[in-house]
């Protein structure tokens, strides 16, 4: 094989982990925010937790959009039976980040209290189904989905949902809600503060009892995902490493060092998602019971002229997507404060 049949592959994996990760640090304590929306007993509480969100949250979404459009144009034979297999549960999750968009928006436009409740309903719903719903398509990809020999999918609906897909459904929730409140904290001050910080003990409870039983779960029923790791005891490091990240957020949060524990989230999701592609490569889609027909980065691989002018395009617009992120971060920097131009 060829050095760009043998490493563009590689390199478009990295770099599509790379978006999906990003999408999960970012767009993932917006989702958070949502599942911790109900919560709120008063309305300027329940203005105040989208409106922290309000400046970037649909900015955050643009990485879940180039990490598809990557996937589409690297590895499109991935794209169409993922697109195809998942039909249902990807346009669910089309319809909840559609509501969660949609709520954000409208939730303030009339004074009504039946208005104010239904759309908020709609932003925790929308929110926490997202997030179901994207834990759910981890977990089949890491549990296997049944391909025939044309990597055609030839399961049904529901067997999507199983009991592990389940599982690392409600794992995604807790993290992305843990992740969330810790963000809330740096964004809102006041009386509030104070009830966020009752409720970040909560998930971090939650999202640790959700993590430990996920963890014995991967490595009784799902032993390939830690094959690796057990081939080369180096990579424990990177286990470690995650461990210890989570570990870190509730001592960060004790002493009232929010951004350090919000920095510990991302590292320790950066962790995970870095796992679990070690755990992947090369597969993309690993078919079970029937590993001959999984999808690797070498057979659903575009030629290597596509990812090369795609690793072109992609040098030069991810530095503009970063400077992009930065700069609305920094520009939306500090609390948040209501207004009559807020949600």
């Amino acid at each position: 094989m060829s050095w760009e049949s043998l490493h563009l592959p590689t390199v478009w994996y990295i770099l599509i982990g790379v978006l999906f990760t990003g999408y999960a640090m970012l767009d993932g304590f917006d989702l958070g925010i949502g599942g911790l929306h109900l919560f709120a007993r008063k309305d300027e509480e329940r203005r105040l937790l989208p409106h922290a969100i309000g400046p970037v949250w649909d900015g955050n979404e643009v990485w879940l959009v180039t990490g598809g459009g990557a996937l589409f144009a690297a590895f499109p034979h991935v794209y169409a039976t993922v697109f195809s297999g998942f039909y249902l549960p990807f346009i669910l999750l089309l319809v909840a980040l559609i509501f969660r968009a949609v709520a954000i928006e409208f939730r303030s436009k009339q004074p009504m209290p039946w208005w104010r409740q239904m759309w908020d309903v709609g932003f925790a719903a929308g929110s926490v189904g997202s997030a179901f719903l994207l834990g759910v398509v981890m977990g089949n990809i890491a549990w296997g989905i049944p391909l025939n020999e044309n990597c055609e999918y030839i399961g049904g609906f529901w067997n999507l949902f199983h009991p592990y897909a389940l599982l690392l459904g409600v794992t995604t929730v807790a993290l992305f809600m843990m992740h969330g409140c810790i963000y809330a904290l740096l964004k809102i001050d006041g009386p509030f503060h104070e009830t966020l910080r009752v409720w970040v003990t909560r998930c971090i409870i939650f999202f640790i009892i959700c993590y430990g039983i996920t963890t014995m779960a991967t490595l009784i029923y799902v032993p390939h995902m830690a094959a690796r790791v057990r081939a080369h005891p180096w990579l424990f490091g990177l286990a470690l490493v995650n461990m210890l990240a989570i570990a870190n957020i509730p001592r960060e949060i004790h002493h009232g060092r929010d951004g350090r524990a919000f920095l510990s989230s991302c590292v320790a999701m950066v962790a995970l998602m870095s796992l679990f592609g070690l755990e992947m490569y090369p597969h993309l889609i690993y078919s079970q019971p029937e590993p001959a027909h999984s999808l690797t980065i070498y057979n659903a691989a575009s030629s290597p002229k596509t990812l090369t002018i795609m690793l072109i395009i992609a040098a030069i617009g991810m530095p503009i997507v970063l400077a992009y992120t930065v700069s609305i971060y920094w520009i939306f920097r500090g609390k948040v404060r209501l207004d009559r131009m807020s949600y």
